[in-house]
């Protein structure tokens, strides 16, 4: 009886919850489906894109960071009310920049979840995947049995021992994951049964 009343006034919380995610779903696979096309490196090198876009969405609220710590710091050590009102704008200024860290999170959001999604099924069809070495891919190498450095490409295997065992990727994420994924990045609690 309850779930022909909720049908009636639009669903459940969750229906609607799930509903109002499609969009994101359907933006997530038309970057998925568009990334299957790049290079092993150019797929790669998205991250480092998504970090340099933060980077410049963050370069004014940093910079006026920066400049009011200067300033408070070139305040004499014993005026204390100029120091705390200077601080107390600091304070306020990392509000603001969290706020920012939100909004650029959420522009790149689709494109992120797609990089993985596409990384997942290389994993899933490719035993090995191979790309141009960086340092970080060399530091990792010493350490983990499934990374390799053969000269200048680095070759990741898709498979790898955790807890004593044999595990091998064989994983792409459903939209349901995606959804939950989301429902995380959008720091609510998320429960995937």
């Amino acid at each position: 009886m309850l779930g022909f009343i909720s049908k009636i006034f639009g669903g459940s919380k969750s229906e609607k919850d799930v509903k109002k995610l499609q969009p994101r779903v359907v933006q997530i696979n038309r970057f998925y489906d568009s990334y299957q096309s790049l290079t092993n490196d150019e797929l790669r090198n998205k991250t480092l894109e998504f970090r340099q876009r933060i980077k410049e969405h963050l370069s004014s609220i940093d910079d006026e960071i920066a400049a009011a710590n200067k300033k408070a710091d070139e305040l004499l050590f014993n005026d204390l009310m100029g120091k705390d009102t200077v601080y107390q704008e600091v304070d306020k200024l990392k509000k603001d920049r969290d706020k920012k860290i939100e909004e650029i999170l959420d522009e790149i959001h689709s494109e992120a979840f797609a990089v993985v999604k596409e990384t997942a099924r290389r994993f899933k069809e490719n035993t090995e995947l191979v790309s141009t070495a960086t340092q970080h891919d060399r530091d990792l190498s010493v350490e983990k049995d499934y990374i390799r450095i053969e000269g200048d490409t680095s070759v990741y295997k898709n498979s790898w021992t955790a807890g004593g065992g044999a595990i091998t990727w064989n994983m792409l994420h459903y939209d349901v994951q995606l959804i939950g994924g989301t429902v995380l990045h959008e720091g609510k609690i998320a429960e995937m049964a």
